[in-house]
């Protein structure tokens, strides 16, 4: 009697030892499928090594008016000039309706470091590399750089003017981190 007496006291309170294997079978099927699918979510993350990659720093003190480096950013070649001011002038008195990609100059350069370009040495056509980097290169009928693959010309702004290209060559996420230092990413 006295079990009964029990068993309808819990059953009052609305729980029975059913009640409580259900909870804790529920919250441990809980805790072990988020401890399977952590280790998945996780594989997603990027890699350390290529974590390293997603910046890259540069010190610009030694590049000479006219000269252009070449930079390496996550695998990629980004092309820095040191533009002229006569390169500068003629990138912008370009008329921006009549480019495939219209982009003025000044969009595409830091105010204040306009004679710095900083671009993302990939043709937008098929991602060749084009020449133009070293002074023995071809640079183009328009000064800037020239993607022998399939003809595509840039001008001293990296934008298309002639060519299969559609778009200019890509401006990279870059800040100034000083008067001479660029980060990159």
């Amino acid at each position: 009697m006295a079990n009964t007496a029990h068993g309808h006291a819990a059953a009052a309170a609305g729980e029975t030892r059913r009640d409580f294997l259900l909870h804790t079978t529920v919250a441990m099927g809980v805790v072990g499928t988020g401890m399977m699918i952590w280790p998945l979510i996780h594989s997603m993350n990027p890699a350390a090594d290529t974590l390293s990659l997603s910046t890259t720093e540069f010190n610009l003190s030694g590049l000479t008016e006219g000269q252009r480096i070449t930079i390496v950013w996550r695998g990629k070649p980004v092309f820095v000039a040191h533009r002229t001011p006569k390169e500068i002038e003629e990138a912008r008195a370009v008329n921006i309706a009549e480019l495939r990609d219209p982009q003025t100059d000044e969009s595409r350069v830091q105010k204040g470091k306009d004679q710095f370009l900083v671009i993302e040495g990939a043709c937008t056509h098929l991602g060749c590399i084009p020449m133009g980097v070293k002074t023995t290169e071809p640079h183009g009928d328009f000064g800037g750089w020239f993607c022998p693959c399939h003809g595509s010309h840039y001008d001293t702004s990296g934008r298309i003017r002639k060519g299969p290209a559609p778009l200019n060559l890509h401006v990279p996420p870059y800040k100034f981190t000083t008067d001479t230092t660029v980060l990159i990413g």
